[in-house]
């Protein structure tokens, strides 16, 4: 069946979630917090995407770049971290901006219209948005998109309020047509890369990061298209904490320069 793969993927991710969250004791009450608060409590509280770069469950052990990074941070300083696994990147941004997480420890984009939200570490990797599609069939394969022009009334379908729609929509003024946009809300990045390979959709736009890491177990699927350019990508922390901001900016400024996150970086990349 088609659609066994990636019905199979959704379910593994929908239970490593669920063992990760019964591993936290539930938190009724949250408050806005900087970094001193932070300190005091001695727990650090971040949110970050299901995925095979930033947070997944590897048999009993937890892994991802986002993790292991901010894991380091939060052992030199003495804290525990506590991370909850969030597919929708609404309710991530919500969770930070009304202070039940206290960071994003996912790569986000840095736009204009996301930096109205949240206050940005210094990048933790530069990335872009690329095409999700299969490869052509034949010569002249017609669905084949070879080009950004060639989008024009073709469907992409991405995660509901990913920042890669601010990029479409930047596109569509771009070509001067349409492009159909479809959010899908139930899954996430990686389900829609098999949702592509298995021929649900024809389309979708991901992060290349994500792509490139996962669709390696895609023979048939073609990451090669750009949508956007290369942009920064970064930890969100709420405006209310621009001390913690701070705090973890001077963190990675050394931590980037070290073996350790040379190491964790050619790990993931």
């Amino acid at each position: 069946m088609k659609t066994v793969r990636y019905l199979l993927i959704t379910a593994l991710v929908m239970i490593g979630i669920i063992w990760l969250n019964t591993q936290k004791e539930p938190q009724d009450k949250f408050a806005q917090r900087d970094y001193a608060d932070i300190l005091s409590s001695k727990v650090l509280r971040a949110v970050t995407e299901y995925n095979s770069i930033s947070y997944h469950v590897d048999g009993d052990t937890i892994k991802g770049f986002d993790y292991e990074i901010l894991q380091t941070f939060a052992h030199e300083k003495g804290m525990k971290l506590e991370i909850t696994p969030e597919m929708s990147f609404e309710k991530r941004l919500k969770g930070v901006c009304e202070g039940r997480y206290d960071l994003l420890a996912t790569g986000t984009t840095i736009t204009t219209t996301s930096k109205d939200s949240l206050l940005f570490t210094r990048p933790i990797l530069l990335n872009k948005q690329v095409l999700i599609q299969r490869k052509p069939k034949e010569e002249n394969d017609s669905s084949y998109i070879k080009g950004q022009l060639e989008l024009a009334h073709k469907t992409l379908y991405v995660t509901k309020n990913s920042p890669a729609l601010l990029r479409i929509h930047n596109l569509i003024e771009e070509i001067a047509d349409t492009i159909y946009i479809r959010e899908v809300e139930l899954y996430g990045t990686e389900q829609l890369i098999s949702m592509v390979a298995a021929g649900d959709i024809d389309y979708a736009v991901c992060d290349e990061y994500i792509a490139r890491a996962f669709a390696q177990n895609y023979t048939n699927l073609d990451i090669n298209t750009d949508i956007g350019f290369t942009q920064f990508y970064a930890w969100g922390i709420g405006k209310h904490a621009p001390i913690l901001r701070d705090s973890l900016n001077s963190w990675l400024q050394d931590y980037q320069k070290s073996n350790s996150y040379k190491k964790l970086y050619k790990k993931y990349f």
